[in-house]
């Protein structure tokens, strides 16, 4: 293993500079120093393999050679993953990083087949990367990290250095550009219709729960990397991501947890219960003190932890499962949230693989029953999530794991920026709250497009 300390910067993003152009580069950015929920950022590029699943088939480059396997896409990252379960200095030291889209569910529960697939992107896309450079803003410092399982590593570790050490100035960017109106897939009419469609099926008891999300879709040009960095300004959040793949760019601001993996502990942290912010700060406190009390979002709350705690009873041992914090309030940019934690601890002979299928997509985005409330959300919303409701994180060479629910998350593919935003619909729903409440998650997603609206980007910006 390779380990050098490389200069502390309060905001990573200076340091991502450097690498923000390279195909496959990653960023999972705790939004420091804007945000003091978080506390790691990962940046890495130049992945020594990637795994991208479309449909049925996964598509493996690894060291120049490429392979097409139909086995489960999870199968596969386990085995080109192959994790040793090794302690490393840092949380992350090489490993896998990349997106698990909401879509990908389909490999593990057969689901029909009704919404558009508009984006027609992957359904799996993961990076395997020997080194990186990590953050750690609580200690104020940094390091640069390699597993050594790429024999490139050695050859290039003092550029890499030099690299992370006095990231280059800002070349000339492209401005990010939103060249035209926003569309949305859902106008409160048909939001109606498909909600009081949910009301139906909770009401014959098919389910208790259904996330339900619209879409929104907007044309843009210009470079994605400042566009991220104002969304990052809009809205920090403790879970986000920056992936500049080649099929996508995932813009995340995420505030939820999904999964993470410490040496076999387990800990996800489902978000159910909404308010916006206020700018007065009594009238901000008042709508935090709602929250809290609200018997509604308490007990949709409620369901999911139940939801989840079955999730991770799958692969943890059963006496492990527990629910140590329970409907506490998290404040973030635009709105507040009802937060509780479950915990677990891996069973013999379980890998945090295991985990993420076991779970995948949580729960908190989909209602339940999950099976039923996915088949409900495939019905009635028009569009296909693709990496919304997804997950964006890593799995390291170390068996450890930490990943975001894809929330407030923008994915630009073809020259469009997609965004969504949704709620959990139960029994004592109102139609006009949750409508408003997805305009409340959507809030610095739309700020954006409204700050950058500005028409083309310009002759010297074509391509981009």
């Amino acid at each position: 293993m390779y380990l050098t300390s490389i200069p502390y910067r309060p905001d990573s993003a200076e340091l991502f500079e450097a690498i923000a152009d390279e195909p496959w580069a990653v960023f999972l950015d705790s939004a420091r120093p804007r945000s003091t929920a978080g506390r790691m950022d990962i940046l890495a590029a130049r992945p020594y393999a990637t795994l991208v699943t479309r449909g049925g088939m996964t598509e493996i480059r690894r060291f120049g050679e490429v392979t097409l396997s139909p086995a489960d896409p999870f199968k596969l990252l386990r085995h080109y993953l192959a994790a040793d379960g090794q302690p490393t200095p840092l949380p992350f030291a090489g490993g896998a990083i990349g997106y698990f889209a909401y879509d990908l569910g389909r490999r593990i529960e057969r689901l029909p087949t009704k919404s558009r697939d508009a984006e027609a992107i992957p359904e799996m896309a993961v990076g395997l990367y020997d080194w990186a450079a990590v953050v750690d803003h609580e200690r104020g410092e940094s390091w640069l990290v390699a597993a050594g399982r790429d024999p490139r590593t050695e050859a290039d570790w003092n550029g890499l250095l030099a690299l992370f050490s006095d990231p280059p100035l800002p070349e000339f960017r492209c401005p990010f550009r939103v060249t035209g109106e926003v569309s949305i897939n859902f106008d409160r009419s048909a939001y109606q219709q498909a909600f009081s469609r949910i009301q139906r099926y909770i009401a014959a008891g098919d389910c208790y729960q259904v996330n339900l999300a619209q879409r929104f879709s907007v044309p843009v040009s210009g470079d994605h990397w400042l566009g991220y960095q104002a969304l990052r300004r809009l809205n920090p959040a403790p879970y986000s991501a920056y992936l500049n793949h080649p099929g996508a760019r995932i813009l995340s601001s995420s505030p939820e947890r999904f999964l993470e993996v410490k040496q076999g502990r387990v800990e996800t942290k489902p978000i159910k219960g909404t308010r916006p912010r206020a700018a007065a700060p009594e009238a901000d406190s008042a709508l935090a003190r709602e929250l809290k009390r609200s018997e509604k979002d308490r007990a949709e709350n409620l369901m999911i932890v139940d939801l989840l705690r079955n999730d991770l009873g799958k692969v943890c041992t059963p006496s492990s499962v527990a629910v140590p914090r329970l409907f506490e309030i998290e404040s973030f940019a635009t709105v507040h949230h009802l937060v509780s934690t479950v915990t677990g601890h891996l069973a013999d002979g379980v890998d945090a693989v295991a985990l993420l299928r076991a779970a995948f997509p949580g729960g908190s985005i989909t209602g339940a029953p999950k099976l039923r409330a996915m088949e409900i959300i495939e019905e009635l919303e028009p569009h296909r999530r693709g990496v919304y409701c997804g997950a964006v994180g890593w799995l390291g060479f170390n068996g450890d794991m930490d990943s975001n629910i894809a929330i407030r998350t923008m994915v630009s593919s073809d020259s469009q920026l997609r965004f969504w935003a949704g709620g959990g619909i139960v029994a004592d729903s109102r139609a006009d709250e949750e409508y408003q409440e997805c305009l409340d998650k959507a809030a610095a997603m739309l700020r954006l497009v409204r700050e950058y609206g500005g028409g083309e980007a310009g002759e010297l910006c074509s391509g981009s």
